[in-house]
């Protein structure tokens, strides 16, 4: 009796002074009346005009309840969509377009990775972004060694990345504290997750969490949620450990590995991988931010068992310190060694011009355009894909748009 009674009084909360639904449910109440009575009539009628008559008060009615039931449906999407149906119908389309996109897993970690989810959730809300946690420098360094957690930073990125909350929450995760504070150094989304690992007890729950507060169109998964570090052996035969510190010191890479070396692949990765129907890798730091993925056998071996499409977006520009005087064939051969010759089957390679300006601003840095030697690359049996995929501001970028749109292309050219 008492549930029946918080029900009628929930009922009646909707006829309210100001609740803007009264009057339209009132004339919806009368359309209704109006119509049955209209059909009721037209059926016991005989002459032509009182059946005329009656067919327009059928018309009526349902013209005012069409009226009513509009905008009382109206009164209550406003309060959720302050600019109103339209905007609704563009949020239904966008969310059904983007349900039945492809199924991407996209692999890496640092600034590319979260510049081609940029581009991918335009197109698809089935994409899964597999992050490294090797990372130890800079605030993740630091929130790391703290609270004995993995590091945030990659993974923020990728948050904000396929983000669909509004432009001032994306902002307030990649707002980072100046030197002026104690937090300096620190991005709030760091911190965010860092509590919400604290609070939850689980960084894998955190990062779902702080995927629901951002309303993601996708998912984003560590690698691994054991606390592992990178190290390298250099062609010297010296090795070091730290992800942060691999490319400082300007050597010739010979191999990286993990510690442990036994790292267990997260599930929700294993499960993206068997599902998809394309799998990228990159663009990104080739030794720090996508072989250390592969180095996680789980990993390495379902990529190489996928029947997905396998691509490699070939970084723009060599990296001092990682890949010094690489051609885009050396950063293919450098993850074949480290993993399986089926990691990849076809590769994006930029063929637009980069500006003299910028060239020489980059060349400071012992940083060129990397060199594509697409007879090797065809050669060892590679799918190559030659496009401008640059966005040249200040910096030589990955551009999100046209990558998103490469991929796309691809994919249906193959489904």
């Amino acid at each position: 009796m008492k549930r029946d009674s918080n029900i009628f009084l929930r009922v009646i909360k909707w006829l309210y002074p100001g609740m803007r639904v009264k009057r339209w449910l009132i004339l919806f109440a009368f359309a209704v009346l109006l119509t049955t009575f209209g059909m009721a009539r037209f059926l016991i009628e005989v002459s032509f005009l009182n059946r005329a008559i009656c067919i327009l008060a059928i018309m009526v009615g349902v013209f005012l309840g069409i009226l009513g039931l509009r905008n009382m449906l109206g009164s209550f999407i406003a309060v959720f969509l302050p600019q109103g149906e339209k905007e609704l119908v563009d949020i239904i389309y966008r969310k059904r377009y983007l349900e039945k996109g492809p199924r991407i897993v996209a692999i890496g970690g640092g600034t590319g990775l979260s510049v081609l989810l940029q581009g991918l959730k335009e197109y698809t809300s089935n994409t899964s972004a597999i992050v490294t946690v090797a990372d130890d420098g800079g605030s993740s360094g630091r929130l790391r060694q703290q609270f004995d957690i993995l590091p945030p930073g990659d993974i923020r990125n990728c948050l904000v990345a396929l983000a669909d909350a509004p432009s001032l929450m994306q902002e307030l995760f990649q707002f980072r504290f100046d030197s002026s504070s104690e937090l300096s150094g620190h991005s709030f989304g760091n911190l965010f997750i860092t509590v919400m690992t604290k609070l939850t007890g689980d960084f894998e729950k955190a990062v779902k969490e702080s995927s629901r507060v951002l309303a993601i169109r996708g998912q984003v998964i560590p690698s691994t949620l054991n606390n592992v570090s990178l190290g390298a052996r250099y062609k010297d035969g010296s090795t070091i450990e730290g992800e942060a510190a691999i490319p400082k010191s300007k050597r010739p890479i010979a191999r990286v590995f993990l510690k442990p070396q036994e790292a267990c692949a997260t599930p929700d990765a294993l499960k993206a991988i068997t599902e998809a129907q394309v799998i990228i890798l990159g663009p990104g730091s080739l030794y720090t931010s996508i072989i250390p993925n592969l180095l996680i056998k789980e990993l390495e071996r379902a990529i190489a068992a996928s029947s997905a499409l396998k691509i490699y977006i070939c970084n723009v520009m060599t990296q001092a310190g990682e890949t010094e005087g690489y051609s885009a064939f050396d950063h293919i051969q450098a993850i074949i060694e480290h993993s399986s010759p089926k990691i990849i089957d076809s590769c994006i390679v930029n063929s637009a011009k980069i500006p003299k300006e910028l060239l020489e601003k980059y060349s400071f840095e012992n940083s060129y355009p990397v060199n594509v030697d697409l007879q090797k690359l065809r050669q060892a049996g590679y799918r190559v894909i030659e496009d401008d995929i640059v966005n040249v501001k200040d910096y030589v970028r990955h551009d999100s748009a046209k990558l998103a749109r490469i991929v796309m292309g691809l994919v249906q050219e193959n489904f």
